[in-house]
């Protein structure tokens, strides 16, 4: 980690404008991290060398003619959900062999706009689908932490495990990332960094490869509260291609972190006490309430009694969404063709071998829950739980909650190839039982760095918040922060 790759983005971005540093040079100090570090952390399945240094130059251009937009000059990682014109967009799925978009994501664009520079696409699971990036056509990528004293790989944590990794091991400034159902907030946790997943609305869908379109939201992932705050500002827009994009004002973030707390009421879920929680989480969260109490919140007690039929309901909507939203990848006109006797032939032949098990398995899933004999007993209650749930959080609100503190994950990041998790599903699945009660409701969460563990792997604590009211999390988050402080692996690779 050099010294220019250590910056913030709030500290790089003041160099930048004061001319100390230039745009070029912040730009080949990442890139020549990368070529260092990828080979052994696998977090970029493409990187742009060429595209970034032509970026930089042109940032560098208008930082001296007083041009200079939010984030010039500012490296970025992209996922490779997200569209990115004339360069690699796979969802790290073989079905998408060799596509380059003529387009752009808006969210992407809207960083464009405002002087990012791009460094290339980062590893994730395919199509979104998991919560250890094991699921990548491109092998996992592998956390830059490690347990004291062993030498074991880990998961970065899932699906934005890339982002989340590079954006730890300083391979990019910050990073762009989507939650469907806990994708940015448990890879933050698992990594030491902040991923925050806003209101359902905030950030535009569009040029996103779609997974579960009712749950899927992009935000970012960075080293600390204020970067993501400025990352975030720049992502979210209304835009006229997505019309579940909402058209609210997007207030500048980071200029609520510091405000007080004082007369804050903050929810604690009684229902997130679940069987068998490490202690160690438990106590973190404990630690949690003690900080935002010293900051002159008052700490309260809440229930929301639906949260145990989340995770089943969340894994039939999202599969029942992503069956049909996969239905497009055919062979047929992108991507990869696997020719057969006839089209539908080739239909099965392309599908069977582009697609990986974890993704087969939710596109079954989802067409069984979707067909004739199914839909009211399963989809059409999933999707019952889910008014229930999001009610329970209005209740919670309407009492005069103003933000709910929760952990994010059972555990620590656990070893690449956990053998436990590969042979049960569920057991995996059963990573997202803090998380996935937020898509479900459309709310904003953020994830925020806490402590560590007894092995020395990050922990993280997970604010949940009105809508549209992603200042107050901010805010919260960062009193956390500083109470925790931050926290950098040691360099192995």
């Amino acid at each position: 980690m050099t010294e220019l790759t250590s910056l913030t983005i709030a500290a790089a971005r003041d160099k930048l404008k004061s001319r100390e540093i230039k745009a070029v040079e912040l730009t080949e100090s990442y890139l020549k991290a990368i070529d260092a570090a990828n080979g052994a952390l696998n977090a970029y399945v493409t990187v742009t060398p060429d595209k970034a240094l032509e970026m930089a130059k042109a940032s560098d251009q208008r930082l001296s003619d007083g041009k200079a937009g939010a984030l010039e000059g500012i490296p970025l990682g992209v996922k490779d959900l997200f569209a990115t014109r004339d360069v690699h967009t796979q969802a790290c799925s073989h079905i998408l062999d060799g596509f380059k978009p003529q387009y752009e994501s808006t969210v992407t664009q809207n960083l464009w706009n405002e002087g990012a520079v791009m460094l290339g696409k980062l590893n994730m699971d395919e199509f979104a689908m998991g919560s250890s990036n094991e699921s990548s056509y491109y092998g996992p990528a592998v956390n830059p932490w490690k347990a004291k004293g062993s030498d074991e790989k880990l998961v970065p944590g899932g699906s934005s495990g890339g982002s989340a990794a590079a954006v730890a091991a300083h391979l990019c400034a910050g990073a762009t990332a989507t939650d469907t159902g806990g994708s940015i907030r448990q890879p933050a946790a698992f990594t030491g960094t902040v991923g925050i997943k806003p209101t359902y609305g905030r950030c535009s869908r569009w040029g996103i490869v779609a997974y579960a379109s009712s749950l899927d939201q992009a935000g970012p992932i960075a080293r600390d509260v204020r970067d993501a705050a400025i990352l975030l500002k720049t992502m979210a827009s209304v835009d006229a291609k997505d019309t579940t994009s909402v058209d609210v004002a997007v207030p500048d973030y980071e200029a609520a972190l510091g405000q007080s707390l004082k007369g804050m009421k903050i929810g604690i879920p009684k229902e997130y006490r679940i069987d068998g929680m490490p202690e160690e989480i438990e106590a973190l969260w404990r630690q949690g309430m003690q900080w935002l109490k010293d900051a002159g919140a008052e700490v309260v007690e809440i229930s929301l009694p639906h949260t145990k039929y989340a995770l089943p309901a969340y894994y039939i909507v999202a599969s029942a969404e992503a069956s049909s939203n996969l239905a497009r990848y055919d062979g047929v006109r992108y991507g990869l063709r696997v020719d057969g006797k006839d089209i539908a032939d080739m239909y099965e032949k392309t599908r069977a071998a582009g697609f990986g098990k974890e993704v087969q398995r939710r596109i079954l899933m989802g067409t069984y829950v979707l067909s004739a004999g199914y839909y009211d007993a399963y989809y059409l209650r999933a999707q019952k739980v889910r008014t229930l749930i999001k009610r329970d959080f209005e209740d919670a609100f309407h009492a005069g909650v103003d933000a709910i503190l929760a952990p994010i994950t059972p555990s620590s990041a656990f070893a690449i190839g956990d053998k436990e998790l590969a042979a049960d599903p569920v057991k995996m699945y059963l990573q997202d039982v803090f998380t996935i009660t937020l898509n479900m409701a459309g709310l904003p969460g953020i994830s925020v760095p806490a402590g560590l563990d007894h092995k020395g792997l990050p922990l993280g604590l997970q604010l949940i918040g009105k809508p549209f009211e992603e200042e107050t999390l901010f805010k919260t988050a960062h009193v956390i922060e500083q109470a925790a402080g931050t926290f950098t692996p040691a360099k192995w690779w």
